[in-house]
Order: structure tokens, then C-alpha cells, then sequence
């Protein structure tokens, strides 16, 4: 069954692109959420539309993104965690305490964006990548320090 995708979808295709995939998968998963429509002779004719619009809103997506990158490479997070005598770290800095810190700061990411192969276990200044956008990749960098209560 031939589909138009309305949305970019990994190992499938991107936005605006026919391709062919199975009826169920159409029909239960891309239809329903809206990733897809009907490759019908009305939509085919429709499709140069289409895929303008879907052009118009990724550039405006992407110019968006690029002011979410320019604010998060600006600023710069300071997490407390609790040491012991020797200074080693009780707790970890994780993609989720990173998440929640930029959204304390009105900066919404999405954790998969942020790009941190293991928890963080020392003190000291440090540097992750977030993803945004496939070609859309920011610095951010943070300070451990040790909490002092």
C-alpha cells in the first residue's frame, strides 16, 4: 500500500516521500497518528502542496531549533550533589536531571536529544551534546560541584 509520510520516520522515509509499507502497519500505526495519509489519486496530484507546506513548516521548525541551540550553547548549569570525605560522588548527573534543568530555564528538550553515553560521576566542569534537529547539534556545558550542607 502506497502512503505519503507527513512526518520523518526512522528507516522509512522522510517528510513528503511515497513509499510503500505493509496495509496493517498504514492503517493501525501511520494513518491514526497522523505520520501519513492515503496515497490516493487526489492526494497524489495534492502532493507537490504538500510537500510545500511540509517544507514551510520544517524551515520554520529549524529556525526555531537554531534559537533553542544559540540559548542553551549561552548558559550554563550548576549541579549540587553530595560528597563524601575522600570527594566522591553519592549520586550521578543523568539526561534527566539535565532535562529538568533546562526546563527550569523554559528550554524544552526532549531526553533522547541529550547526547550522554553514562552517567556523570565526578565534580568539575563538564560538556554534553544535545541533538536537537538531525542537523542541529549545541554544546551545553555544566558544573558539578559538591553540596556543602
Amino acid at each position: 500500500m502506497k502512503v505519503i509520510l507527513i512526518e520523518h520516520i526512522e528507516n522509512l522515509g522522510a517528510k513528503g516521500e511515497v513509499v510503500n509499507v505493509k496495509r496493517g502497519y498504514a492503517r493501525n500505526y501511520l494513518i491514526p497518528r497522523a505520520y501519513a495519509i492515503y496515497a490516493t489519486p487526489q492526494n497524489m496530484k495534492r502532493l507537490s502542496l504538500i510537500q510545500e507546506d511540509l517544507k514551510a513548516s520544517e524551515e520554520k521548525k529549524l529556525a526555531e531549533l537554531k534559537l533553542l541551540a544559540e540559548k542553551i550553547a549561552s548558559i550554563k548549569l550548576t549541579f549540587k550533589r553530595k560528597v563524601d570525605d575522600q570527594g566522591t560522588m553519592f549520586g550521578s548527573v543523568s539526561a534527566n536531571d539535565i532535562v529538568h534543568a533546562l526546563a527550569e530555564q523554559e528550554l524544552p528538550v526532549q531526553r533522547s536529544m541529550v547526547l550522554l553515553e553514562q552517567h556523570l560521576k565526578e565534580l568539575g566542569e563538564h560538556s554534553v551534546q544535545l541533538r536537537l534537529h538531525k542537523d542541529i547539534v549545541t554544546d551545553l556545558t555544566f558544573v558539578v560541584e559538591a553540596d556543602t550542607e
